[in-house]
């Protein structure tokens, strides 16, 4: 398996997350009880963060053997 393949699965998590993070929302604008509600932004901003990570790691795996691909800084040794 070589990195262009893994990219599929990481597109996958994102969207995955992405449908969460929709639904989160629509939550806690229901939420009434603040402890909950500050949990649920915990989790909200946890799971933007991986969402932003898999998207940005489709992007690297996808194109990773393209030639003068500027790589994301974040990712490289």
């Amino acid at each position: 398996m070589n990195l262009e393949e893994l990219s599929g699965g990481y597109r996958e998590s994102a969207e995955k997350l992405r449908i969460r993070l929709r639904l989160l929302r629509a939550a806690l604008r229901e939420e009434r009880d603040p402890d909950r509600r500050c949990r649920m932004l915990q989790d909200y901003q946890r799971m933007t963060q991986m969402h932003t990570q898999c998207r940005e790691l489709q992007e690297l795996t996808a194109r990773y053997y393209e030639r003068g691909y500027c790589r994301n800084e974040k990712y490289t040794l």
